[in-house]
């Protein structure tokens, strides 16, 4: 390889025959100008370097016109390596290079003799350096000594040869490195606390079948609020949430935790959808004005078919029918929680047996590309074909949607459905229902209805007198401190026996202590010690309902 001919090419090193004539040309009175006053005179071949460099000592050091390419190639702290010809042999590396990958034979292929160039990835960049003529990079690899490098091809023009140049970038790889191991942690707590926070394992009522999915954001999102939960309220109904936190990271989903904790305390009011959207805005506002929340709260309720729900600027709940229609729940909704000043109502969609329903957070159906309208759309469309358990109905969703683990954002469904049953499987759920009419003597007729129905119903003996000895209770009740309109309803399920009362006085009955002498105020306190769970709620338009629940033998 001629160094000479290639130093040429570098910039400056034209002019170094040039510039040693002319230092040797320059007067005498020049040099003794430079000279300190009282210094002796030098010999012209002590002559001073010119200005602009240094030597280690501190004394004017050669000038860049004076050094060949292998000099300063060799000067370099970086490792350079100077490969020629279409095999990329080895012309020329510097004391760097040496230092960092050892010594390199010349005249050897670099495929054979620098195996840390096929490590960093660099090798197949040789050939295409010098087909285009055009510079390349790889940056920050790492090698099997341990450090890091940024490695930069470069051909050189006329010479049929590239200069590879190495950038040690092992600190700031390190660094890099540390700040992604920081944000792996914090992601993986978030991650933890959300997780922690929502249901471990779904509550499973009687009449449906349930299955939910959470799916955080990809590893560069950082894990947001989205939550879910399922909640079993008594009588065979069960309330449904949703929800949605618009933040990120723990504090996100420490306000979720908050908002989901509140509403199993509301649920356990048994109120209204609309009432308890109503107190979660309060309570949204409380817990931190600038976190923005959206939600849904569904209540479902086997005698009636239907959800009754309520929205806080969540995202419409999609109900499928058995013949593959599907339904999209209209308003009302209202603005996010924690907004304040909005007067939320309930409304209702029919949800019949062998129908579908999916709740779902915006991480489902929004993309940046496209109106999150046809989000819902194309879920509305992937749900119609969507049949099988609510599991797998949850699977086909996210991947027809197209979430992957790399999606940018955090995914929350809930599926429920409300199978048709037939069959064997059918003669597990029953219901019977007496209206109360007259005074006092509707007390005898509820005893004997509630008699022959538990008995054509199979029931044990034992249980079936506890669940008359509780019908005569609740109905002594209603009839001595409530109004008409009266009614009993007695519903078996595969798993309990549901005694319930409605009348037309909405004012709760309570557990109390009866005084000894008291000939009243004993039949709440009965019927807690006999059945399972009893429990209460206002009816919409007025009245309430009383009711007790049995578990079935298994």
């Amino acid at each position: 390889m001629n160094f000479t001919r290639w130093s040429a090419r570098l910039p400056g090193t034209q002019r170094r025959a040039a510039a040693r004539d002319d230092r040797s040309s320059v007067p005498a009175a020049r040099a003794e100008y430079a000279r300190p006053e009282g210094t002796p005179a030098q010999p012209d071949d002590a002559a001073p370097a010119p200005s602009g460099t240094a030597t280690a000592e501190g004394l004017p050091g050669p000038a860049l016109d004076d050094l060949s390419a292998r000099e300063i190639l060799g000067r370099l702290p970086a490792p350079v390596a100077l490969l020629h010809g279409p095999d990329h042999r080895v012309a020329y590396v510097n004391d760097a290079y040496e230092a960092a990958f050892g010594p390199r034979p010349s005249g050897v292929p670099a495929a054979e003799a620098m195996p840390e160039l096929d490590r960093l990835s660099v090798l197949p960049l040789l050939d295409q350096v010098l087909r285009s003529g055009t510079p390349r990079t790889v940056k920050s690899r790492r090698t099997t000594e341990g450090g890091s490098y940024t490695v930069t091809c470069t051909p050189i023009a006329g010479e049929d040869g590239v200069l590879v140049y190495a950038a040690d970038v092992t600190d700031h790889a390190e660094a890099a490195e540390r700040l992604r191991t920081s944000e792996r942690r914090h992601r993986e707590t978030a991650v933890t606390l959300q997780r922690s926070l929502l249901p471990q394992e779904l509550e499973q009522p009687d009449d449906l079948r349930i299955a939910a999915t959470y799916q955080p954001g990809g590893t560069d999102a950082a894990v947001g609020g989205d939550w879910y939960d399922v909640i079993t309220l008594g009588a065979g109904r069960t309330a449904l949430v949703i929800g949605d936190v618009m933040g990120r990271g723990v504090r996100a989903a420490a306000v979720m935790g908050q908002l989901r904790t509140a509403v199993r305390a509301y649920a356990r009011l048994d109120l209204p959808p609309h009432e308890v959207i109503q107190l979660l805005d309060v309570l949204a506002a409380e817990i931190d004005a600038s976190q923005i929340a959206t939600c849904v709260y569904a209540v479902h309720d086997p005698n009636e078919g239907q959800l009754v729900y309520a929205s806080a600027g969540h995202l419409p709940i999609l109900v499928r029918d058995e013949d593959g229609t599907v339904h999209r729940a209209a308003d009302p909704t209202g603005p996010p929680l924690g907004t304040g000043g909005w007067v939320h109502t309930s409304g209702t969609i029919a949800l019949p047996p062998g129908s579908t329903a999916v709740l779902y957070t915006d991480g489902l159906v929004e993309r940046r590309s496209e109106d999150i309208d046809e989000g819902v759309a194309s879920l509305a469309r992937a749900l119609s074909g969507a049949k099988g358990s609510p599991q797998v109905v949850c699977d086909r969703l996210i991947r027809s949607l197209g979430v992957t683990a790399e999606h940018d954002d955090d995914v929350a469904v809930l599926v429920v459905q409300h199978p048709a049953r037939t069959g064997a499987d059918a003669e597990l759920f029953h219901n019977a229902a007496l209206d109360l009419l007259g005074g006092i003597e509707a007390a005898p007729r509820a005893r004997a209805f509630a008699t022959g129905v538990l008995t054509s119903w199979r029931f044990p003996v034992e249980l079936r007198d506890l669940g008359v000895l509780a019908t005569s209770e609740l109905v002594a009740n209603s009839l001595q401190h409530g109004t008409p309109p009266m009614r009993l309803g007695l519903r078996r399920t595969d798993r309990r026996l549901i005694i319930e009362v409605t009348d037309g006085d909405d004012h709760l009955p309570r557990r109390r202590q009866a005084e000894p002498a008291d000939e009243a105020g004993r039949g709440i306190s009965i019927i807690a010690s006999i059945a399972t769970s009893w429990g209460s709620r206002r009816t919409p338009g007025g009245g309430k309902a009383v009711w007790c629940e049995f578990a079935l033998p298994q």
